[in-house]
C-alpha cells in the first residue's frame, strides 16, 4: 500500500477541526514534502519522524513521501502532526497494518528516541473528538491523558512511545494493546488564604461578598498597606463552586496556553498580569491567534493591581469584553473567538503618592496630580465597574487584635446559598441581566424609584450605571433572601458607586 490516510485535529481558537493525513509514497528520488498550510513547526517534524522511525527499529522508505494535511486553507501549528504523520508513513510503507487507523485520532510530538511530548489543547481535541468523531479513539501522550480524560465517555487511550503505539496495531495480544484511561479521582480543592486573617475592614468585605454573590467587577481604592492585595488574593475563596461545565470550560482554555494541571480541576482561575502588560497579553493575539489574560480567567478572577499603571490603551480593552463575556480576535486572514466571562478585581492608590485624604497629611499632590492620576482610567470603563470601595487604612488596634475575623467558609456559604437563588429565579446570575430582565426581577418601591431617580440626577449617572445599579441591589436582596428589593436595598447598592469620580477628590 503506498497511501495511508489518519485523522488529527488543528486547533483554530477554542475549536478543534480535524485534520486528514494523508501520506503517499512513490517511486523516484528520495524526497519528505509537507503541504497543507503547515507551520514551521511541523515542518521540521519530517527531521524528528525519520529519526524516531529509525530509532523504534523500523526502516525509514528511500521513496518520495508527500504528507498533505487537510483541509489546505487551515493553518496547522505546533508538532502534534508528528505521530501521525509517522504512523502514516509506517502504514503506506506496509510496516504495520492499515485497517484499524481509521478508527482512531492521533496527536502527539516526536522525540528523535520515538517518546511522546505532551501536546497543548489536548483538552479541546478530546471535547471536538466526542462531539464530532463519534466513537473514534484518541491517541495521545501519557502526559496528557488525565487532562483528556476529564471530557465525559471520552475514550482516550495514552501511550509512551511510537514503537507502543504501534505494537497496539500489529500485536495481537492484551499485553500489547492500548489500555483506555480512566479519568482519575477528583483530588481536594487547594485551599485558598482565608479572610479570616484579614483584620477590620468590614465594610470591604461586605462589598466583596456582594461581588462574589452576583458575579459583579469590583475597584478597591485606597493608600498603601491597607490590605487591598490581601482581600484580592483571597477572594476566589468566597466564590460559588464551579460546575461541571464551568470547569470544562475553564480547563479547555488554559489547555490552549498549555498551563492547565490537573490538580487544579474546578479550582477557579486567578490571573494578575503585571502592569507592564500589553493589549495583546491581555485579550489575546498573534498570528495564530492564542488566549490572553481574559480568557485565561473564564470563570475566575483577573486582578489588576496598580490599576492606573496600566497605559490607557491597555485598559480600554477591557471594556466589550466586561460586557459581552467573550473576545473576537481578527486577522487579516482567520480570525478566532474565545470566552472571557472573567470577574474584575482592580485596586488602586487615589493619588501618585497614596495618600490623598489619608490622616497622616503626608499627601503633598495637586488636585491637578490627582486629577490626572485617576483619568487615567477612562470613564467608559470606570462605568462598567458594578462596585467602587474605598479601603481605608486599618486601625493599629485593630492589627493587634488577635481575634480572627468572619472565616471565608462561613462567607461563601452565604454566597452560594444567594447564587442558587439568583440560578432558580432567572437561570443566571445577576451581573449577567438584560436590561428586559431587569424589568422582570429588579422591580422597585416607589420610595426605592425616587432615591434612585435623585442620585441619577445628583451624580449625572449614565443609564448602563443605573442598570448595574440594579442588578448589585437585586444581589443585596439575594444575601437577605429577600424576593423584592428594599429600600436599604437599594441604598447599599448606590453607596457602592461613589468611590472615585463622585468624592470630593478632583476628576
Amino acid at each position: 500500500m503506498s497511501l495511508a490516510v489518519l485523522k488529527s485535529r488543528a486547533l483554530a481558537g477554542m475549536e478543534a477541526q480535524e485534520v486528514s493525513v494523508e501520506v503517499h509514497l512513490a517511486n523516484g528520488l528520495p524526497a519528505f514534502t509537507i503541504v497543507g498550510l503547515a507551520d514551521t513547526e511541523v515542518k521540521e517534524s519530517k527531521d524528528r519522524v525519520r529519526a524516531a522511525i529509525q530509532n523504534g527499529g523500523f526502516t525509514f522508505p528511500a521513496q518520495r513521501i508527500t504528507v498533505n494535511l487537510a483541509p489546505a486553507d487551515l493553518p496547522k501549528e505546533s508538532g502534534r502532526f508528528d505521530l501521525p504523520i509517522a504512523l502514516g508513513i509506517l502504514a503506506a510503507s506496509g510496516q504495520i497494518p492499515a485497517r484499524h487507523l481509521a478508527e482512531y485520532e492521533f496527536a502527539g510530538e516526536l522525540s528523535l528516541s520515538g517518546a511522546l511530548r505532551p501536546i497543548r489543547g489536548t483538552l479541546a481535541m478530546a471535547i471536538a473528538s466526542r462531539r464530532y468523531g463519534g466513537q473514534c479513539g484518541l491517541i495521545l501522550p501519557v502526559d496528557n491523558a488525565d487532562e483528556a480524560a476529564l471530557v465525559a465517555d471520552a475514550a482516550i487511550y495514552p501511550a509512551a512511545t511510537l514503537l507502543q503505539v504501534c505494537r497496539h496495531f500489529t500485536v495481537h495480544s492484551s499485553d500489547a494493546m492500548l489500555v483506555r484511561h480512566i479519568a482519575p479521582a477528583r483530588r481536594q480543592l487547594r485551599p485558598y488564604p482565608d479572610f479570616a486573617d484579614v483584620k477590620g475592614q468590614f465594610s470591604v468585605k461586605r462589598g466583596l461578598e456582594v461581588a462574589a454573590a452576583g458575579n459583579h467587577s469590583v475597584l478597591l481604592v485606597g493608600p498603601p498597606g491597607a490590605g487591598k492585595t490581601m482581600l484580592a488574593v483571597r477572594f476566589p475563596g468566597l466564590l460559588p463552586a464551579m460546575s461541571d461545565d464551568e470547569a470544562l470550560q475553564a480547563a479547555a482554555v488554559l489547555s490552549l496556553s498549555g498551563n492547565f494541571r490537573c490538580d487544579l480541576w474546578k479550582q477557579r482561575p486567578f490571573r494578575a498580569p503585571h502592569h507592564t502588560a500589553s493589549g495583546v497579553a491581555l485579550v489575546g493575539g498573534g498570528s495564530l491567534p492564542r488566549p490572553g489574560e481574559i480568557s485565561l480567567a473564564h470563570h475566575g478572577v483577573l486582578f489588576l493591581d496598580e490599576l492606573p499603571e496600566f497605559e490607557q490603551r491597555v485598559l480600554d480593552v477591557l471594556r466589550e469584553p466586561l460586557e459581552s463575556g467573550h473576545i473576537t480576535i481578527s486577522r487579516a486572514a482567520r480570525q478566532a473567538d474565545f470566552p472571557a466571562r472573567f470577574q474584575l478585581i482592580a485596586a488602586m492608590n487615589p493619588c501618585p503618592c497614596g495618600y490623598a485624604g489619608h490622616s497622616n497629611g503626608r499627601c503633598h499632590c495637586t488636585p491637578d496630580q490627582i486629577g490626572r492620576y485617576q483619568r487615567r482610567i477612562s470613564g467608559p470603563l470606570l462605568d462598567r465597574i458594578d462596585i467602587q470601595m474605598e479601603v481605608g487604612p486599618v486601625d493599629p488596634l485593630a492589627l493587634a487584635d488577635t481575634a480572627s475575623g468572619e472565616t471565608s467558609a462561613s462567607i461563601a456559604a452565604r454566597v452560594q446559598a444567594a447564587a442558587d437563588r439568583q440560578w432558580q429565579r432567572q437561570g443566571k446570575r445577576n451581573q449577567a441581566l438584560t436590561p428586559r430582565e431587569l424589568e422582570q426581577f429588579c422591580r422597585l418601591e416607589p420610595r426605592s424609584k425616587a432615591i434612585l431617580h435623585q442620585s441619577m440626577h445628583q451624580f449625572q449617572w449614565t443609564g448602563r450605571a443605573y442598570h448595574h445599579i440594579l442588578r448589585v441591589a437585586r444581589t443585596i436582596a439575594d444575601l437577605a433572601a429577600s424576593e423584592k428589593i428594599r429600600t436599604p436595598h437599594l441604598q447599599e447598592a448606590i453607596q457602592y458607586r461613589r468611590a472615585l469620580r463622585e468624592r470630593d477628590l478632583p476628576c
